[in-house]
């Protein structure tokens, strides 16, 4: 008479059928299936049968403990969309604190950036943006950049290839691209497109040929400034660069301009600032930017009468910008993502 028959899933279909608790359906997978259970304690007595009856109960063995586990598979199925109807039927408090919570934070770049747009803007200037790949001439020629002048040359500037193309139909579109090594180019870009009055900013990624180290970067964020109107004059520069300063690091901050040159200025300045309460500073005059009054030759390039209207550009550098302002040492730091650094702001 064979042990193992379909009698024994039958009686487990009842069983299963009647079973209320989880506990109670584990109890009842360890009865059948357990080392100790029905179906294993009836297999060890298979041996004892004549071999074709061994073939027959062999497959019997099998499908019966095929068939109970998918009995008791599909009863665990049933608790536990029981026990999460149960969970989501139950009120929530929205007024318990989460645990273990982190909130991303901004970049210190752009951190400086945003409170520089923010300084600008109040005094009404507004912000544009422009391409980082450009043309000689948007980058140099209309800037009043000589054919021969250093920043031109492939060991200062990264050009590229012939084959890159625009999205643009400038006829200046047809000469060699390079990585916009300042973000002048955006200020040449807006004269063309409006007439004065301008007073733009355009913060952006610029790219020079640096080897990077601890105080430069062949990556790095400029962020520049460009007013144009009737009868502007050197004494604006000052008084808007002036309230700029004062608002990012104190009112007693102090500001001077000493002689320099840009081609694209004239005449040329480089600022120096002093302000206290800043690890980096130390009260000592300290270079912050370069400035100038528009150079007429870059106002008649885009259109703009040199004869009726002057203004002034200034630029800096925002990674300058804020090791001042958070006593940083390395640039390197603003670029390696790690967030023992990056927390800290």
């Amino acid at each position: 008479m064979s042990v193992l028959n379909n009698h024994l899933l039958a009686e487990a279909r009842e069983k299963v059928a009647t079973v209320e608790t989880l506990a109670a359906l584990e109890k009842l997978k360890a009865t059948y299936l357990g080392p100790n259970g029905v179906l294993r304690n009836a297999m060890k007595m298979i041996k004892d049968f004549a071999p074709d009856e061994r073939i027959e109960q062999g497959k019997m063995a099998n499908y019966l403990k095929n068939e109970i586990e998918i009995l008791l598979a599909t009863k665990l199925q049933e608790f536990e969309a029981q026990t999460l109807q149960q969970k989501m039927g139950e009120p929530i408090d929205i007024s318990l604190d989460t645990r273990n919570r982190f909130s991303g934070n901004l970049h210190p770049l752009t951190k400086i950036r945003l409170r520089v747009e923010e300084i600008f803007n109040g005094m009404g200037f507004a912000t544009v943006d422009g391409p980082e790949i450009e043309t000689e001439w948007y980058c140099f020629d209309a800037l009043n950049t000589p054919s021969n002048h250093p920043a031109r040359d492939v060991m200062d500037t990264f050009f590229m290839q012939q084959d890159v193309r625009m999205a643009t139909t400038s006829k200046h579109d047809k000469e060699q691209y390079l990585l916009r090594s300042h973000t002048s180019t955006v200020q040449i870009r807006t004269m063309l497109k409006q007439r004065p009055p301008i007073r733009i900013v355009s913060p952006g990624r610029t790219f020079r040929r640096d080897t990077t180290d601890a105080t430069h970067s062949a990556n790095f964020h400029q962020f520049e400034a460009l007013y144009v109107d009737k009868n502007v004059t050197v004494c604006d520069l000052k008084s808007t660069l002036d309230y700029f300063l004062k608002a990012l690091f104190g009112p007693k901050t102090e500001t001077r301009l000493r002689p320099s040159f840009f081609p694209f200025t004239e005449p040329s300045f480089e600022v120096d600032f002093r302000a206290t309460g800043f690890s980096k500073l130390d009260n000592q005059w300290i270079e912050i930017l370069g400035c100038g009054m528009v150079d007429p030759n870059v106002l008649d390039a885009v259109g703009i009468d040199s004869e009726r209207h002057t203004g002034f550009a200034a630029g800096l550098g925002m990674e300058r910008l804020a090791m001042l302002l958070y006593g940083i040492d390395d640039v390197r730091l603003f670029y390696q993502n790690d967030l023992r650094f990056l927390e800290q702001f």
